[in-house]
């Protein structure tokens, strides 16, 4: 996802899943496969090299998990203690949240 329309339509009508280091937001969309975009705010992860860290982990991540996913737009959103946790350890807090996910659009739709 790229538009600001995009992230408005998601950030409209969500669903939020957190953990202590990321916030999925999500909602559906009318393609037939899920997209992902980021909102990693500068005053969160200070250090450029640090918000493409967590890019490139979650987008990896996401890469892996995405036949898994239903029809939906997902935002993440990272919190400060995101810099302090291990690749391995973000991925199972991804892990966790993509269920979680999973689990939340089945009990709304």
């Amino acid at each position: 996802m790229l538009t600001p329309t995009d992230f408005n339509h998601v950030f409209n009508q969500s669903i939020r899943v957190s953990s202590p280091y990321i916030t999925l937001v999500a909602r559906k969309n009318s393609f037939n496969h899920p997209r992902l975009g980021f909102a990693i705010a500068k005053k969160q992860v200070k250090r450029a090299h640090e918000r493409n860290r967590l890019k490139r982990v979650i987008r990896d991540h996401f890469r892996l998990a995405q036949h898994e996913l239903p029809a939906i737009d997902v935002i993440v959103m990272a919190r400060t203690a995101a810099i302090d946790i291990d690749n391995a350890a973000l991925r199972q807090v991804l892990d966790k949240l993509w269920q979680r996910l999973l689990i939340t659009q089945q009990n709304k739709s």
